[in-house]
């Protein structure tokens, strides 16, 4: 078998060679400048990164922590268009680039890519790889890739010309997707900024049991595949993984389309949400009650904004109660005040939310194709 990638532009012939991620520059492992010593992070103007930068977005352009030009001097500093690799624990694997001069924690290894290489190549070579990588080291309690592990890590590369295409055609895919997670945070400010201004700047004149009630209790059998919760953090109604179901000797009850449901003890963290049709008829047990709304008096989406909305529901975990795991009880959270403006003015609000919420659903769809189709170039442009 050839070593040649499945999918390759075709200008370029030949073998790609066996090389080393040590081969692509010199590994730097970052450190840390002494925190007692506040100089080194007062007025911090320089990036210093963490895993905790990395992953989310490709170039670093901002950090967590800043160092001061005291603390700058104790680390040892990274060029732009270095390439940054968290190698332990639970963040093992991320990665990202370093858009000007910049260092990082002891818990990422940085390649400073040498003239013999593309730094853009280099990135996406060892994000494709890292898999592979991971298998090696899965044994290991704490999984740790080391300076001179790392070094040794064994990659296949093309000529420099071959790997700057590749390098710039998936840079551009990586920009595309930038683009489009910016887009769902303006969409998501959008949403809150109507919600902010229309709803949770008003006074409260009601509460959740003026327009919604306790469903009726319909029992049903325990199947794994009906089974549906709510996501934390406004997330909406899923069905519930399998592979973390416990069934027991736990009654389910019927949870029909329409109705308000939430998690007893994670209300608090955003946990409600509306079935869906799709989920029509789909069960939950008692830790998640269902409730009617009156659609005469009440909008339910304009409902589930304002209950969905973090400034509704963090304030509301000094309402649980219970030993050991708390809970919001269901005759807690009828009485729990609401903004109910009439009728009219609720459906004008939910018009304007439910067309900025169409747009970012199909803006979060589109992401996840971009990532899809990424994850699948990854695999099959490299070796």
């Amino acid at each position: 078998k050839l070593n040649v990638p499945n999918l390759r532009f075709p200008e370029f012939q030949g073998e790609w060679e066996k090389c080393k991620l040590g081969d692509y520059g010199k590994v730097v492992t970052g450190n840390t400048p002494p925190t007692k010593d506040i100089e080194n992070y007062e007025n911090g103007t320089y990036l210093w990164a963490s895993p905790a930068d990395l992953g989310i977005i490709k170039s670093i352009t901002e950090t967590k922590t800043m160092l001061s030009v005291k603390g700058f001097s104790k680390t040892r500093t990274l060029p732009k268009g270095s390439v940054l690799v968290t190698c332990i624990g639970s963040t093992i694997g991320k990665t990202g680039m370093a858009t000007k001069e910049m260092s990082t924690n002891q818990q990422i290894n940085s390649i400073v890519v040498n003239d013999n290489n593309d730094n853009e190549f280099v990135y996406y070579a060892i994000q494709s790889a890292f898999p592979r990588y991971l298998s090696s080291i899965a044994v290991q309690a704490v999984p740790i890739i080391s300076k001179s592990a790392f070094e040794l890590l064994p990659n296949k590369r093309p000529c420099l010309q071959e790997q700057k295409r590749i390098g710039k055609f998936l840079s551009l895919l990586d920009e595309r997707i930038s683009t489009q997670n910016k887009i769902i945070d303006k969409l998501q400010s959008l949403i809150k900024g109507i919600v902010d201004c229309t709803i949770l700047r008003k006074e409260k004149n009601a509460i959740v049991g003026d327009v919604c009630s306790i469903s009726e209790q319909i029992r049903a059998e325990a199947n794994i595949d009906d089974i549906i919760t709510v996501r934390l953090h406004g997330n909406g109604v899923c069905k519930s993984s399998a592979e973390n179901l416990q069934l027991g000797a736990t009654q389910y009850y019927r949870r029909r389309a329409g109705q308000l449901i939430y998690g007893k003890q994670n209300f608090h963290n955003g946990a409600i949400g509306i079935v869906p049709i799709s989920l029509d008829n789909g069960i939950t047990s008692k830790d998640i009650p269902s409730f009617d709304i009156d659609e005469m008096k009440c909008n339910s989406v304009y409902l589930l904004a304002q209950l969905q909305s973090p400034q509704y529901y963090k304030p509301a975990e000094a309402l649980t109660t219970g030993t050991g795991s708390k809970r919001l009880k269901e005759e807690t959270f009828l009485k729990m005040p609401i903004v109910l403006p009439n009728k009219r003015e609720q459906d004008n609000i939910a018009v304007l939310i439910h067309r900025a919420s169409m747009n970012l659903d199909h803006a979060k769809r589109l992401l996840e194709l971009l990532s899809i189709q990424k994850q699948y170039l990854l695999r099959q442009m490299f070796i």
